[in-house]
């Protein structure tokens, strides 16, 4: 299969007024309580909007003077606790290596010494999680949410939304052709936009199915067709 080259441009900033919440209601109720002492880890498949959360919590936070922690799997070692934080993230736990999954715990015995706050993501329930035991054990010993992948409905409802932002008017048919062919994961269907958005520009052209169809039928830059 021709992997398709996407312009990953930057997007709108994550908040929690732009995240779509379908049935995670009260997921999203339990991270806004106000930020006590303790754990919270949520958990769900790629798209579900964990990575969206946990950057409109250190947008909110940081809104406030607060000084936020915030470290993923690229992020580059070491990861050095700062004392001014009052609020630490985790993403993505479920890929990190060894170093980092070191790295993370450290962080948490420091964020439970200062009285700080943690909140972390992955696809994977925390018992399921490839870590080591101790940082395992930290992440589920407080209040575990999952999050749900959107429905259809709400699904369709982010791409209308995403079209317009970049004034983008997207058919019934569009819509649906975009979700019953491709990753139904929205950062997937956000990269698939950005690229439909260039090529109707390039075109000239209204983005119709028929449109869609001929772009994904261009070769890769310096691919050749089959």
């Amino acid at each position: 299969m021709r992997q398709l080259p996407l312009r990953l441009g930057p997007g709108p900033a994550r908040s929690f007024d732009s995240y779509v919440v379908g049935s995670n209601r009260a997921a999203l109720l339990a991270l806004r309580e106000p930020a006590a002492a303790g754990s919270l880890y949520l958990w769900g498949p790629a798209g579900a909007g964990k990575s969206h959360l946990l950057q409109a919590l250190a947008r909110e936070a940081q809104a406030r003077g607060e000084a936020v922690g915030a470290f993923g799997p690229a992020d580059p070692l070491p990861w050095a606790w700062d004392v001014g934080w009052r609020l630490l993230l985790l993403d993505g736990c479920e890929a990190y290596d060894v170093p980092r999954q070191h790295a993370a715990f450290a962080l948490f015995v420091e964020a439970a010494g200062a009285g700080v706050p943690v909140r972390a993501a992955g696809r994977l329930p925390p018992v399921d999680l490839p870590v080591r035991e101790d940082l395992r054990t930290r992440l589920a010993q407080g209040l575990v949410c999952r999050l749900a992948p959107l429905a259809d409905a709400e699904a369709a409802a982010v791409l209308r939304r995403e079209a317009g932002r970049r004034g983008i008017e997207l058919a019934d048919e569009v819509v649906a052709y975009l979700l019953t062919r491709y990753a139904r994961d929205l950062g997937s269907l956000m990269a698939l936009l950005d690229a439909l958005d260039d090529f109707s520009l390039a075109e000239k052209r209204a983005v119709t199915v028929p449109l869609l169809k001929r772009m994904l039928a261009q070769p890769a830059d310096g691919a050749t067709a089959a």
